[in-house]
């Protein structure tokens, strides 16, 4: 992994080192790795939790960070939060497994179901969670 920009939370030199990453996700001053068996690592701001609430062990196939949150997708359907929960982030998203995808924006996160129905949660101060689709078909999120 290689790093550059503001380094004022460690975005720089807290990176981790060594191969066998798969995807990297980047929030407002934090990071997330994913590594090709399934582990999380993150680097940078933790004063909402982003380092220290992530989440331990393997199973994870996604990531996606928000402003200050991360989320996490597990092999097996299910959906693991941290970090900021100013706007329900992390106590607002969904239980149960069936999510084949993750987004994340600012303060709200995205996921997408097996069935293609898209569920939102955190922030609605803009219509993230109201203005979302109620129907099905759904392939892909952003």
């Amino acid at each position: 992994v290689t790093a550059w920009g503001d380094d004022s939370t460690g975005e720089r030199d807290d990176a981790p080192t060594g191969a066998g990453f798969v995807a990297i996700a980047c929030g407002g001053a934090h990071s997330v790795g994913l590594r090709n068996d399934g582990t999380v690592v993150t680097w940078g701001d933790n004063s909402e939790g982003q380092r220290d609430d992530a989440p331990t062990g393997a199973g994870f196939v996604a990531i996606a960070c928000g402003g200050a949150h991360s989320v996490g997708l597990r092999n097996d359907g299910t959906v693991v939060t941290w970090g900021d929960n100013s706007e329900g982030q992390r106590d607002d998203a969904p239980t149960g497994a069936g999510f084949v995808a993750i987004a994340c924006g600012g303060a709200h996160s995205v996921g997408l179901r097996n069935d293609g129905t898209v569920v939102t949660w955190g922030d609605n101060s803009t219509g993230e969670r109201d203005d979302a689709p109620t129907s099905a078909g759904f392939v892909a999120i952003a």
